[in-house]
């Protein structure tokens, strides 16, 4: 077993260039450990690590952390150079002694250019050496920086119990206040908790600007899906209800070819009128998606359920429309815009659906839409089944137009039942008409 959680035919396949695996990942061991907090990546083929056994390419530094390597050096050498008046030094230490003192503070500082490979490993080295050297609390400053803003808090915590370890029993032996050891040793560990306490502020900033990112990244995947959803809805709904009456009037023709010249004339005429109104309706859409500054197109109300049952009486269906719906007054408030389209958008799919799904053109369609301010609003629209209606209540081919209903219906607040109750094929809804 190696120092580093990895034993020796792993350290052999590494050198030579093979893949590194081990069956259960890395040892849960202290040295394991020790190797995760240390973020170790290597290269394949140099040195055993995480990111070569998962083929993980070495990212390089870029000028960025180039200039913040640099600018961290130069300020653990800056404070080197100015705390070496305030530094207490035994007065019998002699200059080579103090000159390989310093050496290894500016060492030290040279040492940080590697914090961003080792920061834990760094800092436990230069916090063991400190007891032997007077110029080191510059570079602790800032691997211990490093390590509280790159590392999880649970790895921040062990470094820093092991920072502050000699704080308790400097102080268990009673310092005196005018020793200047004292003002050095207190100046020290307040150094060490600032520096750990920024670390923490820079690691929480930036999981907060990466959390708000992804809130904004989800966000954004939201509005185009509910815009899509949108469009999706509108050009059903509009253009679903032109089409068929296409389909209808163009069936009547196929399969009546002995039809007199005046019912061709009208047919005709209605599928004429259809596709015009759906190219109308369909260049309006368009227009609206690619100018939507310059307004939306007028949208339907309540009152335009009318000439919808009038426009599928001209196709020959038989519509029985019933309006108890008060018009708006002084003391009593109008329908809703959103109630309205809503409930217009409900009797059109259902008039589509009994053309698509009904017994044939000709079969009743009843449409009752009642409410008052302050009791809400409800739209039944019912139309025969075919003579093989399916057992299990469903339409066959239909699906899309009930979800986009069900999804108008929920977001005016209402709700949408449908199905079979027998005979008649029921659409029924409720929507809120507040007082």
């Amino acid at each position: 077993m190696g120092l580093l959680g990895i034993d020796d035919t792993e350290r052999r396949n590494s050198r030579a260039g093979w893949p590194v695996s081990h069956p259960t990942g890395w040892r849960r061991g202290p040295t394991g450990w020790l190797r995760r907090a240390a973020g170790l990546v290597h290269r394949t083929g140099e040195r055993a690590g995480a990111g070569a056994a998962r083929g993980e390419p070495v990212r390089r530094r870029g000028a960025r952390e180039w200039a913040v390597d640099i600018g961290a050096f130069l300020f653990a050498g800056c404070f080197l150079v100015l705390s070496a008046d305030a530094v207490f030094i035994d007065p019998g230490m002699s200059r080579t002694a103090l000159l390989l003192d310093q050496l290894t503070g500016g060492l030290a500082c040279a040492a940080l250019f590697l914090r961003r490979r080792w920061p834990v490993l760094l800092a436990v080295a230069l916090l063991l050496a400190e007891p032997f050297s007077h110029f080191l609390a510059g570079p602790i400053m800032v691997a211990l920086f490093t390590v509280a803003a790159s590392r999880p808090p649970r790895v921040t915590a062990c470094v820093a119990v092991l920072a502050f370890g000699p704080l308790p029993v400097f102080l268990a032996g009673a310092p005196s206040s005018d020793d200047p050891r004292t003002a050095s040793a207190l100046t020290y560990f307040a150094l060490l908790a600032c520096a750990i306490g920024w670390g923490l502020y820079v690691r929480s900033r930036r999981q907060l600007v990466v959390s708000l990112r992804e809130r904004a990244a989800r966000a954004a995947a939201e509005a185009r899906r509910e815009a899509r959803e949108d469009i999706a809805r509108e050009m059903h709904d509009v253009l679903a209800h032109r089409l068929s009456l296409l389909s209808v009037h163009a069936g009547a023709l196929e399969f009546n070819p002995g039809a007199s010249a005046d019912q061709v004339g009208r047919a005709a005429a209605v599928i004429r009128d259809s596709a015009h109104q759906a190219l109308e309706d369909l260049r309006e859409i368009i227009g609206v998606l690619r100018a939507p500054e310059e307004g939306d197109r007028p949208q339907p109300v309540l009152a335009d359920v009318e000439r919808l049952a009038a426009e599928s009486r001209q196709a020959g269906a038989r519509i029985t429309l019933e309006m108890d719906v008060p018009d708006g007054t002084e003391t009593v408030p109008p329908v809703p815009a959103v109630v309205g389209r809503t409930a217009y958008r409900i009797v059109q799919e259902g008039l589509t659906n009994a053309r698509k799904h009904g017994p044939g053109p000709e079969a009743p369609v009843s449409v009752t839409v009642r409410g008052a301010s302050g009791q809400g609003l409800t739209v039944e629209i019912r139309n025969p089944a075919r003579p093989a209606a399916p057992a299990d209540g469903t339409i066959p081919g239909a699906g899309q137009g009930l979800i986009g209903l069900k999804e108008r219906a929920s977001l005016a607040g209402g709700t949408l039942e449908h199905g079979w109750d027998g005979t008649d094929y029921r659409l029924y809804a409720t929507l809120p008409w507040p007082g």
